[in-house]
């Protein structure tokens, strides 16, 4: 049996199935996938295998938390060595596509979902622009007296009337973020009868009350979850969630929406890409 047929055999591997047209897709994926390991290739085998592997995860032949094959099984199907396979695996968890349980293996993680946030940007715009479905669920909305921190934060008089929106996230049907708003009294009464539940706070700001956003400041903690967050996002109490404090400016620099966002930490990543900016010293030793 050659390498390729081999692999193909494990990938294709599901639980049992009598329908013809689930056998003639396994079919045509082992079929289109004859041609994905090359031993004879100048990329090297524990990049090829890892590639494939990696394919087989995010096409769904691996199911979130599903076991993967074995060393030894992976190593008897491309015929190479277990350093190599050791190499392979190694890149897929370091990838965070996978993680080891020991004396048991490797396993499918959950796929977590990414914001960059270099730009601002709502959720639902950033998750939308990266192919997921979004669904939001309004708890409640009110208007209640600013508290110190939310006064301080959005430049009002404590007591003063702010409305205070709390809506639960959903990515690819699954509740992923609590979100709790709070924003002045006259920009509240604008949102009244916006469709909270299918868009972002910050486009209906932009498009419906013509405000042009600006810059925003975020802090970002990891802490133990607590009710009602916990039972909105399904997971148990004291779970790790991560929180962002996010509070938006207007292009004119002032304080329009406060928020406190709580993710599930093992389905969402905030991710940015930073410069290492050389002192006026060393760049001009560097022209001489």
């Amino acid at each position: 049996m050659t390498t390729s047929r081999r692999y193909n055999r494990l990938l294709s591997r599901r639980p049992v199935a009598s329908s013809v047209p689930a056998r003639q897709a396994t079919m045509q994926t082992m079929h289109s996938r004859q041609n994905t390991f090359e031993p004879d290739s100048h990329v090297p085998l524990y990049q090829q295998i890892k590639e494939a592997l990696r394919s087989g995860i995010l096409d769904g032949k691996y199911p979130p938390h599903s076991r993967m094959p074995s060393e030894s099984e992976l190593q008897g199907m491309f015929e190479v060595s277990r350093i190599t396979i050791r190499q392979a695996l190694g890149d897929l968890q370091k990838e965070g596509l996978i993680f080891k349980v020991h004396g048991k293996g490797s396993f499918v993680s959950q796929p977590k979902a990414v914001q960059n946030i270099t730009s601002l940007q709502g959720f639902a715009e950033a998750m939308a622009n990266a192919g997921h479905e979004i669904v939001n669920r309004v708890v409640s909305f009110n208007f209640v007296p600013a508290n110190p921190e939310v006064a301080a934060m959005l430049r009002l008089d404590e007591g003063a009337t702010v409305a205070e929106i709390h809506r639960v996230r959903l990515l690819n049907r699954e509740p992923t973020s609590y979100e709790i708003t709070f924003l002045p009294e006259a920009l509240g009464k604008k949102l009244v009868r916006a469709d909270l539940a299918a868009r972002d706070i910050f486009l209906i700001l932009e498009n419906d009350c013509g405000i042009a956003l600006g810059s925003a400041d975020l802090s970002i903690t990891a802490i133990p979850g607590r009710p009602p967050i916990t039972r909105a996002l399904e997971i148990k109490r004291d779970a790790p969630v991560l929180r962002v404090e996010r509070l938006t400016y207007d292009s004119n620099s002032h304080p329009i929406d406060f928020e406190y966002l709580y993710f599930k930490g093992d389905t969402f990543q905030y991710r940015l890409r930073v410069e290492r900016k050389r002192p006026a010293k060393v760049r001009n030793r560097a022209l001489r």
